[in-house]
């Protein structure tokens, strides 16, 4: 899956990725104006003869960054990328603690809720455990799925691992135990819908199909809906989503009482949403394609969700992106980073006669090459020979 740009926030820490960089600051003033940069091609790399932990050579990769999370507490901060290699930073000051490698290219990570371990998922369907007391320590096998992973979470008391395969289904395992096998959550992958589980009984509590609320205007009206952010506000009660490459994100709200999700509000922009994060006590920030206003806080005013009046904070950490865009350059006008996971449709009947066409065409080309050209000695001239022989005889 072809990584893009990346916000997260927690508590006070903001951080932006692209391409192999991540970018750390503070949204407080009190802060400061902090500042923390950090180049996944400068990190420290594993020799062609050095072995991963399936035992196979380590191939180098393009240093990209896949994925990045914060801890619960805001203390950790992790991401891994395309060169197979898992960094851990302490955030607080920031600075990195390991880099460790990872056996395969991975797809999304998570911190425990006791924030002792990270869980690694891959595109082969694993689930890995690195611990986080030892930084340095190697990483152990978990879980497994037949297919790739697109998610891993756990749950607030750290009893389960949620895992989302690209097969329609969330699994739903014991963390003690992750052979043993809790509940699985089935829905449509890519179905352009919203789902709400209870996730212990894996029983489907509501579904909200968001090609009925309203879709974006061209260009981008014939886009899939293909879910790339859902992220939670606790203060609020509140659910953003984003999809992948539109420039809109859905609001809706967690309605506990009848266990469904409300649509409230859809936010339009002029450009792409590259991702979106809530901080609490303040808002929802949104990353957007646009050198200018990269990032766009909105809030909550008499019900409706408006963009924040332009404050110090956001002046200031609007202005550390524009002066590294650089790195957010390489995301501008690439293709969907899911394009790759749409199940083909094959229609046999058209395939078959493409191919027959082209089959034709070949045998009529062959055909004109092999013909004598006219001339001399080509067909006319023979032809006139073959009739003197025949005007001869009679």
């Amino acid at each position: 899956m072809a990584s893009s740009a990346g916000l997260a926030l927690c508590g006070h820490a903001l951080v932006v990725r692209g391409g192999s960089r991540l970018l750390a600051t503070s949204t407080s003033s009190s802060d400061g104006d902090s500042l923390f940069i950090y180049d996944c091609s400068a990190a420290e790399k594993k020799s062609q003869e050095n072995k991963g932990e399936d035992g196979q050579p380590v191939d180098q990769g393009s240093d990209t960054v896949l994925a990045s999370t914060f801890s619960k507490s805001g203390s950790y901060f992790v991401l891994t990328d395309d060169s197979k290699r898992l960094i851990l930073f302490r955030t607080n000051p920031w600075q990195c603690l390991s880099v460790r490698t990872v056996v395969r290219r991975c797809t999304a990570l998570t911190f425990t809720a006791s924030e002792e371990k990270i869980l690694v998922a891959d595109k082969s369907g694993d689930v890995y455990s690195f611990s986080v007391l030892e930084p340095h320590g190697g990483g152990r096998l978990e879980l497994g799925h037949l297919s790739m992973l697109l998610d891993v979470a756990v749950s607030p008391d750290d009893r389960f691992v949620l895992t989302a395969d690209r097969d329609e289904k969330i699994r739903v395992s014991w963390a003690a135990a992750p052979h043993s096998i809790e509940s699985f959550c089935l829905g449509e992958a890519l179905d352009c819908t919203l789902r709400l589980w209870e996730y212990r009984s894996g029983r489907e509590l509501h579904c909200c199909p968001l090609t009925s609320l309203q879709e974006p205007t061209e260009p981008w009206s014939d886009k899939r809906f293909a879910v790339s952010r859902i992220t939670y506000w606790s203060q609020e009660d509140c659910v953003a989503l984003s999809c992948d490459g539109l420039p809109v994100v859905y609001i809706f709200q967690l309605d506990a009482a009848q266990r469904q999700l409300v649509p409230r509000q859809l936010l339009t922009f002029q450009h792409r949403v590259w991702d979106a994060a809530f901080e609490e006590g303040h808002g929802l920030w949104v990353l957007q394609d646009c050198r200018e206003d990269p990032l766009v806080l909105y809030r909550p005013v008499g019900g409706q969700w408006q963009s924040a009046p332009e404050s110090a904070e956001l002046r200031r950490v609007c202005a550390h992106v524009r002066v590294n865009w650089a790195m957010l350059e390489g995301c501008a006008g690439v293709d969907s980073g899911f394009s790759s996971l749409y199940k083909a449709t094959c229609d046999n009947m058209t395939t078959y006669l493409k191919k027959k066409e082209e089959r034709l065409q070949q045998q009529l080309e062959k055909k004109r090459r092999q013909a004598p050209p006219p001339g001399p000695n080509g067909p006319t001239k023979k032809m006139r020979a073959g009739e003197l022989a025949q005007g001869c005889s009679s």
